[in-house]
């Protein structure tokens, strides 16, 4: 891939992961987008636990492919989170690894839990 294209996919990257992170939280709130949320949020989940088994928990195929995009770059040292990387490039402090891991699966499950409701709450409807 030439260096423009790289670039391109970087952009890329950076938009649709941080719109499916911000999605995936808040997603559930809109009424027109709680299937779409709930969808997205067990995609999430089941990258994390079912590809995890093979690539190791918390697995993300996004942040992998984002990964060797920016390794191309130039990029090194990259935090295992996607979550943590983004915190960094923001605001350049790194956070520790436990707390983002921590607030990242608690924050996920939350949204989670909130989606279920809305999604059963409607179907009983």
């Amino acid at each position: 891939m030439t260096d423009t294209g790289l670039q391109l996919a970087n952009f890329f990257f950076y938009v649709f992961h941080t719109v499916l992170i911000f999605f995936n939280l808040f997603g559930w709130i809109p009424a027109r987008t709680r299937k779409l949320n709930l969808i997205t949020l067990l995609a999430t989940f089941a990258s994390w636990i079912i590809l995890g088994i093979w690539k190791g928990w918390g697995y993300c195929f996004l942040t992998d492919w984002h990964y060797d995009i920016l390794r191309n770059l130039g990029e090194q040292d990259l935090p295992n989170s996607y979550i943590a990387f983004l915190v960094e490039k923001l605001s350049g402090w790194l956070p520790n690894a436990d707390l983002i891991n921590s607030l990242t699966l608690g924050l996920a499950l939350l949204a989670l839990a909130c989606s279920l409701w809305v999604n059963w709450r409607r179907s009983g409807r």
